[in-house]
């Protein structure tokens, strides 16, 4: 037994010889090393004036207490300067001002549109003639020229178009900044009288065509649902919940007529854009990052029709979105080939290794990019949430990719204070026919379930603060044809979230 025991005894001595002798050698290094450099500044070799120099400054860029401000940038002194405007009495001006760059960019895009309106027609009639003559006097070669002739012709007026609408935007935003800055310098100073007439309203400033009317945005009845729950175990917090029928683009969007009902929607959300009470919603959206289709491109439309005088562009901030993600991509792909690499490798790892190099540009579902905006109706945030067709099916579980993506985007909230927060009930924009009842219900309920778990999560990420949590029912759906009243449909969601799903 003591033999058995003898070699560890031994191993432990070693352990303990080896880690103090490291120690001593180490302190004689650092002596004969501090010998050296104090010989050099005996002997001259070194300036000392020029040694302390360099101390001073090292100590002062490492200690806080010495480090100098950062001077502030210009966004963030004309953030200040706008959130103090906005709780003044010009923040009626600068509604109106908006109001108006608003309805100038509409009527640019009401333009753009009929241009192209104008040019599909044309040559949709051209390729009508052609396609009759095909056979005769044409070929495909001659169809297929005519093609590409029209799809160039509409790239250049496209193109064009929109290189017009971002100079108007540039100009627009330095003309309100500078303007905002401005009135600003005014109103500290009270003797000057040019004041009352830079913060007049002129009502006749809304300007109004024929051809934008036709642009106004149908305001649908919404069906809604209100009630406050409190979750947590011994510190309960209470929450808002929603239940809406809307289309989630109704939260952007703006409406022409500047009703005050409107107003007071769009003066919300600006008094509370440099603030701790922010709004953001959930949009569902593939895994390429671009504004080309679906939702993607509806939401960039609504983006585009108001100039962002606090943010970059919408397409401007998708590219960063891109370039992070490229890089982001690119450094788990190497780090993935190196553990392959020491790994024994196998058909398996050789399916993940392609997989990565062909999918490394795109988001993963259950991922999600962000981005901000300030020419928005109701929201400042929005989550751009990835998934896949897998959501459409009726067995998706508390774990699936889209359910741990809301996960993280209430815990983003709760960091970044976002209190009020739009989530796609069904986690669909749209219906489908095999979307019957049953599937709703399950899929409600999972939402619920799901959100109250997470929400009770909040009470240790955030402290136990309030917030509004909006679930939103698709306005168009199918569930029409065999539940016309779909208010009853709601309340019987509303019962749901009331009781079972949601009961702390």
């Amino acid at each position: 037994m003591q033999l058995h025991n003898l070699p560890c005894f031994i191993e432990k001595d070693l352990k303990e010889a080896l880690t103090q002798f490291i120690e001593e050698e180490s302190l004689r290094d650092y002596d004969r090393d501090a010998e050296a450099s104090l010989e050099a500044v005996k002997s001259g070799e070194v300036d000392l004036h020029q040694l302390a120099s360099t101390w001073a400054k090292a100590y002062a860029e490492t200690t806080l207490e010495h480090a100098r401000p950062e001077e502030p940038s210009w966004d963030e002194d004309f953030a200040d300067v706008y959130h103090d405007l906005i709780h003044s009495p010009a923040s009626e001006t600068l509604l109106n001002l908006e109001h108006n760059y608003f309805v100038s960019i509409s009527e640019l895009i009401g333009e753009r549109d009929v241009e192209l309106k104008k040019l599909r027609e044309r040559q949709g009639i051209e390729m009508e003639k052609v396609m009759q003559e095909l056979g005769k006097s044409l070929t495909d070669q001659d169809v297929n020229s005519l093609a590409a002739q029209h799809f160039e012709s509409q790239q250049d007026l496209e193109n064009k178009w929109s290189n017009e609408l971002k100079q108007s935007t540039a100009i627009q935003k330095q003309e309100y900044q500078e303007w905002v800055i401005k009135l600003h310098h005014d109103l500290k100073n009270p003797n000057n009288s040019s004041l009352s007439e830079e913060i007049k309203v002129q009502p006749s400033q809304f300007r109004e065509s024929v051809e934008a009317i036709g642009r106004i945005y149908d305001e649908q009845r919404k069906l809604e649902e209100s009630f406050t729950i409190h979750l947590g175990a011994q510190l309960k917090t209470m929450h808002n919940l929603r239940l809406l029928r809307a289309d989630m683009l109704d939260f952007c969007k703006h409406k022409r007529n500047h009703r005050s009902g409107v107003k007071l929607h769009r003066l919300q959300t600006a008094l509370s854009l440099y603030s701790t009470s922010l709004c953001g919603l959930v949009l569902l959206v593939d895994n390429r990052i671009n504004s080309y289709s679906g939702i993607k491109r509806d939401f960039a439309t609504v983006c585009q029709e108001c100039t962002d005088f606090h943010f970059p562009r919408i397409e401007e901030q998708l590219e960063v979105v891109q370039q992070v993600v490229l890089y982001a991509r690119t450094q788990r792909r190497s780090k993935l080939k190196e553990s392959l690499d020491s790994g024994n490798q196998n058909g398996g790892n050789d399916d993940k290794t392609k997989n990565a190099e062909r999918n490394y540009l795109n988001v993963l579902p259950g991922e999600f990019y962000i981005t901000r905006h300030s020419n928005l109706s109701e929201i400042h945030v929005a989550f751009h949430l990835c998934v896949d067709d897998h959501v459409k099916s009726g067995n998706i579980t508390a774990r699936d990719p889209a359910i741990m993506g809301l996960r993280n985007i209430l815990k983003v909230c709760c960091t970044h204070d976002i209190t009020t927060i739009s989530i796609p009930l069904l986690l669909v924009h749209d219906m489908s026919e095999e979307m019957t009842i049953p599937w709703c219900l399950r899929r409600a309920e999972l939402v619920f379930k799901c959100v109250k778990g997470f929400m009770m999560e909040m009470a240790s990420w955030d402290g136990g603060i309030s917030r509004t949590v909006q679930f939103l029912v698709p306005q168009v759906c199918y569930l029409c044809r065999s539940h016309p009243n779909l208010i009853s449909f709601i309340r019987f969601l509303t019962d749901t979230a009331r009781h079972p799903a949601l009961k702390s």
